[in-house]
Formats: C-alpha cells, structure tokens, sequence
C-alpha cells in the first residue's frame, strides 16, 4: 500500500513517458514532516546521474513550520537510492539524444517515503495541442454516453 504525498501533473503534459521506475530517497527529518504535510512540489524538477549516483535537482521541498533549529534547504539536491544495474540503464536511455529522467511522484510504502521517477521523451507544442484535442473528445464521449 502507498499513499501519494507530491505529484507531477505537468510531467505527463509536458512529457511522453517511456519506462518508469522506483527510488528511494535520502531526506531529513524535518523534510519527510513537511512531505507528509503535502508541502512540496516537483514541477521544474529533474534527476542527473553524477559520479554514479542518482539525484533529485531543484525540488522543492518547504520548511516544516514546527522544527526549530534542524531545518533544511528547500531546493537542496537530494541522494536517490537505486540499485546498480538500474543506473546503468538510466545512463543508457539518456545517453540517447531527446530522453531525459524526470520525476513523476514522491509516494510513502510502508513508512519510507520513495520517488517514481521515469524515462521520458519531450513533447513538442503541436503534440501537446493533440494531447488536449484528444482529451477534450474522450469527455465529450463519455458526456454523451452518460446521457443516453
């Protein structure tokens, strides 16, 4: 069982995504109470791979209101765990022209607080007027079918 704490809405929008994957996260006390408050945000987030690890750039992750003298940075980089031949493949996939790795959401499983990060491809702006066209037909449908 997992509960979702932060969601990247826009990911899905701005992004097509091509595999998906689960990390943990290396986070501080005062961070993982502000997460499970739902005070964080992942838009304009990205993970990069740098000496062989994996890490979270500028998320965002607001102060926790009650703790007084361990604070943390809001935009700091932060670890991700993953296992090696993970890595690799995440090297691979954005070693290719176009991809890149983004996250899509930062969950809690069983009391540890985890990201699901992905591969995804950038959309261009005609692809994203589809995307809505094609969105704004299968409400239509579905109006007229719950009307009939």
């Amino acid at each position: 069982m997992h509960k979702d704490l932060v969601q990247n809405k826009k990911a899905f929008f701005d992004y097509e995504i091509l595999d998906k994957f689960e990390a943990g996260i290396v986070l501080k006390g005062s961070e993982i109470k502000s997460l499970r408050n739902h005070s964080a945000s992942l838009s304009d987030s990205f993970v990069d791979i740098i000496n062989g690890e994996v890490w979270l750039l500028n998320s965002y992750i607001a102060p926790y209101e009650f703790s007084r003298s361990f604070t943390h940075e809001e935009r700091r980089k932060r670890k991700l765990l993953m296992h090696k031949n993970e890595i690799s493949r995440l090297k691979k996939a954005i070693s290719e022209k176009g991809l890149t790795i983004i996250p899509l959401k930062i969950f809690l499983k069983n009391s540890v607080a985890k990201v699901e990060i992905a591969i995804a491809k950038g959309r261009k702006h005609f692809d994203k007027r589809e995307k809505l066209k094609e969105k704004s037909e299968k409400k239509e449908i579905q109006k007229a079918l719950k009307y009939k």
